[in-house]
């Protein structure tokens, strides 16, 4: 069982790069993960909202294949708190399946991705730039293993 998180397009800022990084390494401690970027699409200004949604989709569908539990981080999914969040992962871990975590682009998910998907979950009500909910969720799953160890990085 490993966990993938999926995302469409680089992050062009080199300090939350080096921040997300950070997290990659401390979740190898605890469980196989990966961050997959997806190159972002080319002459995007050209296209519509919707074709980039597509074109972004087709990319996705592409990557996450048929056997893996596909969770989108999306804004009308299911809220956790934190000690929430990290029971559900502990739930979801032990049905054997990889989990990938899909950030879609900056115009949401196409029907087609919704279809595919597992679940939803969002990270809040309020709204975070693509670059910043990668460095907040890999942040969140690092949360949750040390919830599930009992280790002292989260207080509550």
């Amino acid at each position: 069982m490993k966990i993938t998180l999926l995302v469409v397009g680089k992050t062009t800022n080199n300090a939350l790069d080096s921040l997300i990084a950070d997290y990659q390494k401390r979740l190898t401690h605890y469980v196989p993960f990966s961050l997959v970027v997806l190159p972002e699409l080319k002459n995007a200004k050209s296209l519509s909202f919707e074709q980039q949604k597509q074109s972004e989709g087709e990319m996705i569908l592409k990557t996450v294949g048929t056997s893996a539990y596909v969770v989108l981080l999306d804004e009308h999914g299911k809220e956790f708190r934190s000690v929430e969040f990290a029971n559900w992962l502990q739930k979801s871990m032990l049905a054997g399946r990889d989990i990938v975590f899909v950030i879609g682009g900056p115009y949401g998910f196409s029907p087609e991705v919704y279809e595919r998907a597992n679940a939803q979950i969002a990270l809040s009500q309020m709204t975070f730039s693509h670059q910043m909910v990668r460095l907040v969720f890999v942040e969140q799953i690092y949360r949750a293993m040390t919830i599930l160890r009992g280790e002292p990085y989260h207080h509550e």
